[in-house]
């Protein structure tokens, strides 16, 4: 009898609630977030919910559905150059003082561009305050990318080979992603830098930079953040491994023993496009 209750407990056990916000213009966040999603429901018992900017990737004003942050266990942000209304900014603000974790892909380092002098200026600053990485785009952080037709070698950190995120990740990988520029400044300072990046075929010199990280951001809450991700990093599966291990380790679970295998998410690159 016992021996079934506990089964019944565990069954009925709340499964962690992850909710993904899209909206990034070029990179597809919107499609290949959702079947990391699918996956992460299928395989490692977790729920989840993806919003998306309306009324496609290109909508900067508004994401429908950003209430569903009240109940979130985590929160994924793949954001570019929003301009959210107050009502929206609130509820992710909400988020963020409630200090729970969160994880940042890429553009989000500049997930919002509010003209000078806005009331809402401040949140161009999201990427310092809330992911440890520059505070927008180009500035004084010369945050900056090394061109289009450049990719990145992806090598393991030696002071961070252990850590349980990068559990199964291989030495050394290679993506598709242009390596972005966020030295000498960023990540903040206290953040564990987990995997460097060196540009391939740059278009200007190029140094190496850190490509993921985690730490404690400024609201006192666990992040990982992650300059990669272009549509075809998702098919690489220590980029998968990466984030799936992220996912358990910003949620203080345990990191899976058993990789469930390559995760199916194919998305070509689309690029800026008016639609």
């Amino acid at each position: 009898m016992a021996f079934c209750l506990f089964i019944e407990a565990a069954y009925t056990q709340k499964k962690p609630l992850i909710v993904f916000v899209t909206g990034d213009h070029e990179y597809g966040g919107e499609q290949t977030l959702p079947l990391l999603a699918a996956e992460l429901e299928k395989s490692y018992h977790f729920q989840t919910k993806v919003l998306k900017s309306f009324p496609n990737q290109n909508g900067e004003k508004d994401i429908p559905g950003l209430e569903a942050l009240k109940e979130a266990d985590l929160a994924v942000f793949y954001l570019r150059w929003r301009q959210l209304v107050p009502e929206q900014l609130a509820l992710i603000e909400d988020y963020l003082t409630s200090a729970k974790p969160l994880m940042g892909f890429r553009t989000t380092t500049h997930a919002f561009n509010f003209p000078k002098n806005h009331p809402s200026e401040k949140w161009n600053a999201f990427g310092e305050f809330a992911l440890n990485a520059p505070p927008g785009w180009g500035g004084k952080a010369k945050h900056t990318h090394y061109g289009h037709e450049s990719s990145t070698d992806v090598s393991v950190i030696e002071k961070a080979k252990d850590h349980p995120i990068l559990t199964g990740v291989q030495p050394n990988f290679h993506v598709r992603s242009w390596l972005y520029r966020v030295l000498p400044d960023y990540p903040t300072k206290g953040s564990e830098w987990l995997l460097m990046g060196k540009s391939v075929n740059p278009d200007k010199e190029a140094i190496e930079n850190p490509v993921a990280w985690v730490g404690t951001n400024s609201y006192g809450a666990k992040i990982f953040t992650t300059t990669l991700g272009h549509p075809e990093d998702f098919s690489n599966e220590s980029f998968q491994r990466l984030l799936v291990n992220a996912i358990h380790w910003e949620l203080g679970l345990k990191i899976p023993k058993k990789w469930k295998g390559n995760l199916n998410i194919n998305v070509p690159y689309r690029g800026m496009v008016n639609d």
